[in-house]
């Protein structure tokens, strides 16, 4: 079996052959559809499954999209952040609705989740930096 010599890049130090490239960048267009998605597709799978798999399409935006560039990130894991804060909260709402309690905190976390991904794919769409309100921030 033959060795070769680690493969070199123009500053001229080793580099693992096994490491990941770079991701290209965007343009700002790309960066702000990007953006749009990480809302939109969160948004769109929490209405078609009644909130359960906006979690999961929010993670799977973040993992894929997260390293595109800082705009994408940021509205990445702020989709996420939604996703966790309205999670928790359906989740305390199940054992409420014993006392029917949990039936309107579970479509209160329903409306407000869906109007920040709403309100976030706008502002993402207009190249516009955005915080959601009322959402501790888990994932940056």
């Amino acid at each position: 079996m033959v060795r070769r010599p680690p493969a070199r890049h123009d500053g001229g130090m080793d580099m693992d052959p096994y490491e990941k490239p770079a991701p290209p960048s965007l343009s700002p267009a790309e960066e702000r559809t990007l953006g749009s998605i990480a809302h939109g597709v969160p948004l769109v799978a929490m209405v078609l499954s009644v909130g359960v798999l906006g979690f999961v399409a929010s993670l799977v935006v973040y993992l894929l999209y997260k390293d595109r560039g800082p705009f994408v990130r940021a509205n990445a894991a702020n989709s996420l952040n939604v996703q966790i804060i309205t999670g928790i909260v359906l989740v305390v709402s199940v054992p409420l609705m014993f006392v029917l309690v949990g039936f309107l905190t579970y479509g209160i976390a329903l409306v407000f989740a869906f109007v920040l991904h709403l309100v976030g794919l706008l502002k993402a769409y207009r190249g516009q930096w955005w915080k959601p309100p009322m959402t501790p921030r888990f994932m940056r």
